[in-house]
């Protein structure tokens, strides 16, 4: 059996044998499904052998076979209800190719961009150009129609917003504090809701999982429609959206802030081993738990922390988890007998230099080992080796009992395959106004931006009432009177119950939010902790995510620019 992942949800290889199943199992897969008829020839495996020993692991089965070029509606139809189900599906026939014709069409009768599909194709040399030709056209044609309706059936918003993170709701409700007779729609498949920035205290055993998390349906506003669909793309000069049922919305106004891509995939063997054999990372809901396992149990060994190159979101995660761990190992007496290293893809500890000498005295107090320009390519999970790339290309390779990972992250496909791009695929704004370059209704918020801060929800807080009051100003017919100035927050917790508060602009200008004498940011502090750990959560939930702009009120655009 040969296995090829085509994407995150599923897998497709040749004919596969009870034996087979697992491996399958190993690998997470809870739907397998047969494209092959069974007899075929003479020593094919049956689909019921196969079915029972699936079943003896808990995996459905389930049979959607169909002859080389004779896919019909039929068989993409019962797979796209699979689809539905979220669930991780490996597809097999005689050599892998039915079944990804059948992935590729289901993915086509869903509207999934067709250069999304051929580049899955390419990377696993299958053409599919033909087979999916039916189902895109049925597709186009059911747009099409969607098109020419516009008065009769197509949704149209004064204001749609793609993403329903911490910018998305917040705008939506900034507007409507605004004007609260826009008609806005948020779009977003997701019916969860997180604190992301609580994430780095549920590794650090701080913080409960459950309390980073909410239902959606219970943060978007109630004069705001919700759209539980994906983008597939725009058509800025149509001003419409398109979505991953075809359907249509037409603005008049869009803000797009779908956040960014954790690509973990760009690590060779990362997603094999990910929340297993001590590789785990602050950066995902459901592993942020289990760092504060690994800490809690590492008693002796090396523990090794990573950052990838930029652009990354909160780009002092990964630091805030290795003090956070030291810390933890220190107050326990067992940090002397662990080796602890930060391998940073960059050349320095953190960009702004006036927060360095603290930084660095923490790594001198933890006995830290620092690489720069040092990133990390590839784990083997099962043997605990990490392997990294210096500058010039070289590769080390290093054991460890424990891996903090922070993945490569990329702006989302629809987003960077779209007219609304720059060259590197992320949104292409005025970093003042937040408008985009070349379409003046749309706007941009969020870590999917190509404006030069540091990507952080405190960014998002003070981006979205410029954006709120700038769109307000386009609909009156006005020029953007608001502008950003680049303020970051990022509260580094460089020891239980201290925070090295970071706060600053455009150009690493240093922007403080209180005075000095209460909190001076540049040195570690009890304040700024209560800040992180108590108040800003709250802020979150109950001002921010409510339209409430305390302390962000947005600065005209002249002085922002002066």
């Amino acid at each position: 059996m040969k296995i090829i992942n085509v994407n995150e949800q599923f897998s497709i290889s040749d004919q596969v044998a009870p034996i087979d199943i697992q491996e399958l199992a190993k690998l997470g897969v809870q739907t397998l499904v047969c494209n092959r008829p069974d007899g075929e020839v003479q020593d094919q495996v049956d689909f019921c052998a196969i079915s029972a020993e699936a079943a003896s692991y808990d995996m459905e089965a389930v049979f959607i076979p169909f002859k080389s070029g004779h896919l019909t509606s039929g068989e993409v139809g019962k797979f796209k209800s699979l689809l539905k189900s979220g669930s991780r599906i490996h597809a097999y026939c005689r050599t892998g190719n039915r079944s990804f014709n059948l992935i590729a069409a289901a993915e086509a009768s869903e509207g999934i961009a067709k250069s999304v599909i051929l580049d899955q194709a390419r990377a696993v040399g299958i053409d599919v150009s033909e087979s999916i030709k039916p189902f895109f056209e049925k597709v186009e044609h059911d747009i099409s129609n969607l098109g020419e309706a516009k008065s009769q059936g197509t949704p149209s918003y004064d204001v749609v917003i793609v993403g329903a993170g911490s910018g998305g709701i917040a705008a939506a409700s900034s507007l409507l504090k605004r004007d609260s007779k826009l008609r806005i729609v948020i779009v977003d498949p997701a019916e969860k809701h997180y604190y992301q920035p609580g994430w780095t205290m549920v590794g650090g055993g701080i913080f409960n999982a459950a309390s980073t998390c909410r239902e959606m349906k219970d943060l978007i506003p109630k004069a705001v429609s919700w759209a539980k669909k994906s983008v597939v793309n725009f058509a800025a000069n149509k001003n419409e959206v398109r979505l991953s049922d075809g359907q249509v919305l037409h603005y008049k106004q869009l803000i797009v802030c779908p956040g960014l891509v954790l690509n973990w995939s760009g690590i060779k063997g990362l997603e094999e081993t990910l929340g297993k054999n001590g590789v785990t990372s602050n950066y995902d809901y459901k592993l942020a738990p289990y760092t504060w396992e690994l800490v809690k149990n590492l008693k002796n060994g090396k523990a090794i922390f990573s950052q990838p190159p930029m652009p990354i979101k909160c780009a002092g995660a990964p630091q805030k988890a290795m003090y956070l761990s030291c810390d933890h190992w220190l107050r326990n007496s067992m940090l002397k007998d662990i080796n602890v290293s930060f391998f940073n893809a960059g050349e320095v500890l953190f960009g702004v230099k006036e927060y360095v000498p603290a930084l660095q005295s923490y790594i001198e107090k933890y006995s830290v080992d620092v690489h720069y320009t040092q990133n990390l390519v590839e784990i083997d999970g099962e043997s605990q080796v990490a392997k990294f790339k210096d500058q010039d290309g070289n590769i080390s390779s290093h054991d460890f009992d424990m891996i903090h990972v922070c993945p490569p992250q990329t702006s989302p496909k629809f987003v960077a395959d779209s007219e609304l791009a720059d060259k590197a695929g992320w949104l292409d704004v005025d970093q003042y106004t937040l408008q985009h370059s070349r379409f003046k209704n749309v706007w941009g918020l969020g870590d999917v931006m190509n404006t030069p801060n540091a990507k952080t929800m405190a960014a998002v807080r003070k981006q979205v009432p410029v954006v709120a009051q700038n769109i307000c100003d386009s609909i009156r017919g006005e020029q953007p009177s608001r502008g950003y100035d680049g303020y970051g927050s990022c509260p580094l917790t460089v020891e239980r119950g201290k925070v090295v508060l970071a706060e600053f602009g455009y150009g690493g200008k240093l922007i403080p939010s209180f005075p000095s004498w209460l909190l001076k940011g540049t040195k570690p502090s009890r304040a700024a902790w209560i800040l992180k750990a108590n108040l800003l959560p709250l802020i979150y939930w109950y001002a921010m995510l409510k339209g409430h702009e305390w302390m962000v009120s947005p600065s005209p655009l002249a002085k922002v620019k002066a």
